[in-house]
Order: structure tokens, then sequence, then C-alpha cells
């Protein structure tokens, strides 16, 4: 693998520095297994990982955490080892099901973790001790869809996004909401299934310019939305020629300002990724049906120089 160096996040995170390479390499997990796939389709190494995460990070020691299933969060070494893991367990006074489905290391060796059913975000040292803690609020609990994709961003905020409620929320480190956007139907039908249309939010990042970056899930598409609540750009479901939008999930912003967007359940006539710049135009797609399937939920660009946010 290629050297890295560290950036220190001013919230207290890890984000790693790659060379460049031509093209893209893409960490994924699907169809049972992890696999980093490089610029000319050649898998560079995979290892056995069950079940579909929704979340994924490649640390400086070139480990991965994921997930093996929806009740915990794993470390795993290139042999595919289990190094470390942590599985919450209901908090006090509640009795139903956890599920985890966003994670994110932190510095220290911390790891925070959003719970759904606990309705929290913890901060957890590599011990399963409970460092920091704040309540979400939910809506419509369901600890299947209490959460989706949550960040602590830079500021030391909390960017979550609420499935069942059909809404990102950003919360100060106490538990309070500080912003808010409510998704909509966009002016079409509900309509059911993972090829479907609904308010079923899953991804949301903060950009350089201070924007909030959404990937709709079910909405089908993705949104740019400022602090004040205008959507100042966006990527509608059959706006971009050749590519159809579905179960919007994976975003990253590149340091160009092009934007790397995951597209799941969409089908094999769609790319499972692609690259978009400012003026919509794409300028890569990523396919792979061999090694990935139709729940690449979550995917890494890689070999992008600078911060990828």
């Amino acid at each position: 693998m290629n050297r890295r160096s560290l950036l220190l996040g001013g919230a207290g995170f890890l984000t790693p520095r790659l060379p460049y390479r031509a093209g893209h390499t893409v960490l994924g997990q699907d169809k049972g297994h992890i696999a980093l796939v490089n610029p000319d389709g050649k898998v560079e190494w995979k290892f056995p990982c069950p079940g579909t995460t929704h979340d994924m990070h490649l640390l400086p020691s070139g480990h991965v955490l994921v997930q093996t299933s929806p009740q915990n969060v794993v470390e795993m070494n290139r042999k595919g080892e289990i190094v470390w893991k942590y599985e919450p367990s209901p908090k006090p006074g509640y009795d139903g099901k956890v599920e985890i489905h966003a994670f994110q290391p932190l510095i220290g060796r911390r790891v925070m973790v959003a719970e759904s059913g606990n309705r929290r975000i913890v901060e957890i040292d590599r011990t399963g001790k409970i460092l920091h803690e704040l309540p979400l609020t939910v809506d419509k609990p369901n600890a299947h869809r209490d959460t989706r994709m949550a960040r602590k961003l830079r500021g030391g905020t909390y960017l979550v996004c609420h499935e069942g409620d059909g809404m990102v929320r950003e919360y100060d480190k106490d538990g309070k909401v500080v912003w808010s956007h409510t998704l909509d139907l966009n002016n079409q039908p509900r309509t059911p299934g993972h090829d479907g249309h609904g308010t079923e939010v899953y991804g949301a990042i903060e950009r350089k310019n201070g924007n909030i970056l959404i990937a709709g899930g079910n909405n089908n598409r993705v949104m740019e939305v400022t602090r004040s609540g205008r959507t100042v750009w966006s990527i509608e479901r059959d706006e971009l020629p050749g590519i159809r939008l579905f179960w919007v999930t994976t975003l990253q912003e590149l340091p160009n300002g092009n934007i790397i967007v995951g597209n799941c359940h969409a089908g094999p006539d769609n790319p499972q990724l692609f690259e978009v710049t400012p003026d919509k135009k794409v300028v890569w797609t990523f396919k792979n049906w061999e090694v990935f399937g139709n729940d690449l939920a979550v995917a890494l660009i890689t070999d992008v120089p600078g911060t990828v946010r």
C-alpha cells in the first residue's frame, strides 16, 4: 500500500493523505468481502467481511474500520482478522434493539459511534469506555432507522442523518440541535422499495465552503444546502446523461471541488460510483460487478492527494 501521512482536523479526527495515482482506487464492501480495486479494475487485496456495512474508514495503519453486523464496529487487518470490536448495549431505561449505521475514527484512538435505538452518539476509547455522550432528537423512533450517516465536524458539532425522520440535524456537544434540514418528496409520489422514492436520507458532509452536501438516500438526488436553508446546487434523479440515481449514499468532496457519489441499488445499467464536477460533468464512473454488487452502500476513493471530506 502507498505511504500515508496524517492530517489532524480541528474536531479531532483522522484523515489519510494519500499520494496521487491516475484514475481512482476504490475501497468497498459487498458480496461478503472488503476489496481494494485499482484504477485498472484489479483487486489489490481482499478479505472476507459478512453482511452489509453502512460506514467504513481506512485507518493510517492500513486496517479498516467496518462492520460485520448491524450490532458492531470492528477494526480488521489485511488478513481479515478482527483486532478490535465494539458492541453496544441498551442504555439504562431502554430494553430494545440497538443498531449501528455510522462511526468515525477520532484522534487519541477514540471512535465516534451513532447508536440507533439508544438514540445517542458516544465517543469511546478502545476499551469501550464512553468518554462523551450526547442524546439525539428522533421524532419517529426505530432502531433500524433512527440514524444513517453521522460525522463529527471540524468545528466540534455533529452532523447526523435521521433516515426515519427524513431529516439532517446538526448537534452541539450537549445534544442541542443547532441546524436542521428536512427532505421533501420533490414533487414526486412516494413509491416503495429500494428502487422507489421517499425521504429516507442517507448521507451528509460539510463542504469546504461550509455548506452541507446531502445524499438523499431514496430521495434520488444530491443537494447542497446553505446554513440558511437555501438549496444552491443539486443533481436530480435523471439529470446526468446515462445515469439514474437510486439510493444515493456515499459522498466525498475532493480537493478540486469534484464530488464522488455512491449510487446503491441502481442495478447493472448504472455506475456504482461516479465523479461529477461543479458544473455537473461526469468525469469518472465505477462499475465492477465482478467484485461488488447492488448493495455497495459505502465505498471510498483512496488515491487523491489532500484532504478528502
